[in-house]
């Protein structure tokens, strides 16, 4: 049986939700303004947020797609707008309860092949836990999150408690960028998106190396940073030698230099062209990059897919791990709770399926 093509970046807006300030309490919710059958913009307040079409609510225009791009299988993960960790724990918990609810309606009109991931109350992780359980429970077989809550990073003590729990659970987490500072700098040319969001990825993938959370969350965790990691990867040489040279100031809670530890994460392969591609697969091992598309918003990649299929460095062998077999290993047999049992033998490929072995490194040249 071929390994399925796996997209783990996808998002989701339901068409339509109740008034959330009736639901949830509180003023200033996102709503949808409907402006045809196929099209749509998430408002907030009156400002418009981002316009919306029928791929982010439609299973069969999605299925459509993913036939045309060759795509097997979506995880298909919130729109980060809807988190809402800004606010009151109660009000957080409501809002996650119904979105993830409209979520599994979504995806269950796509039969096994949209695999849903819940959001959770992240500024509250004890409901955060409830949370994620519950929709484990239901159907969901895996959780994104935002990569802060306001000033907390991932290190921040109740976020690591939620990211123990995930390992414990077994549920693989999809961690994505969100609420980039702005400005007269950055509110221009999508320069929050352009630069916020790597950089934003990048500060976060050091808080869990240097703050110390790889060295204290089982190795069980299964954690994905959407884009590529952001700048991380061009980067972790500065990061070493800054560790070496400017320990004082720069090790933090870390036992060993930044790049020991690029095994305990994944990325996606959202970087566009092949040369960055390449220095992902170099940096991070080819056995922890995964193929994602940011669908179907248009920053992302369509068709799906097409930076692994055009990367003539690649091995046969890499090239189908990255396209699904790296993801099936990240989504884990949790997922089988939930699927059909075609999708439950799909999972149970092993790695060396994939043709990747642990701590493969190497440059694929």
């Amino acid at each position: 049986m071929p390994v399925p093509v796996v997209d783990v970046h996808t998002h989701v807006v339901p068409k339509g939700w109740p008034d959330l300030a009736a639901a949830c309490g509180g003023s200033g919710w996102p709503w949808l303004r409907v402006d045809s059958e196929r099209a749509a913009m998430i408002m907030v307040g009156q400002t418009e947020f981002r316009p919306v079409g029928a791929p982010c609510w439609d299973a069969p225009t999605r299925l459509a797609d993913m036939d045309a791009d060759g795509v097997d299988v979506q995880v298909v993960s919130p729109t980060p707008v809807f988190f809402s960790y800004d606010r009151p724990a109660d009000q957080a918990v409501k809002v996650a309860r119904i979105f993830n609810d409209l979520t599994l309606e979504v995806t269950a009109a796509g039969g096994d092949r949209l695999v849903p991931f819940c959001q959770v109350p992240l500024q509250d992780p004890d409901a955060a836990c409830a949370e994620l359980d519950r929709c484990l429970a239901a159907g969901h077989a895996g959780v994104e999150i935002g990569n802060h809550v306001g000033d907390r990073d991932l290190d921040d003590e109740g976020i690591v408690q939620f990211l123990t729990h995930c390992a414990e659970v077994g549920a693989p987490v999809f961690v994505h960028p969100w609420d980039m500072p702005g400005g007269p700098r950055l509110d221009r040319w999508m320069a929050r998106w352009l630069t916020g969001m790597p950089a934003e990825t990048h500060l976060s993938v050091l808080a869990l190396i240097l703050g110390g959370v790889f060295d204290r969350v089982p190795e069980t965790l299964r954690i994905c940073f959407a884009h590529g990691g952001g700048s991380f990867p061009f980067w972790l040489g500065r990061a070493d030698n800054a560790w070496h040279r400017r320990g004082d100031l720069v090790r933090g809670a870390s036992s060993a230099p930044p790049s020991s530890y690029v095994d305990r994460f994944h990325v996606d392969s959202v970087v566009f062209e092949p040369a960055a591609l390449r220095l992902l697969v170099d940096t991070m091992g080819a056995d922890r990059v995964l193929l994602g598309s940011d669908y179907p918003y248009p920053l992302g990649e369509r068709p799906v897919g097409q930076v692994v299929q055009r990367s003539d460095f690649l091995t046969d062998a890499q090239r189908t791990a990255l396209l699904g077999g790296n993801a099936l290993r990240f989504l884990g047999r949790g997922v089988a709770t939930a699927r059909s049992e075609a999708i439950q033998e799909l999972l149970s490929i092993d790695r060396d399926r994939s043709g990747i072995v642990e701590g493969d490194k190497t440059s694929p040249s």
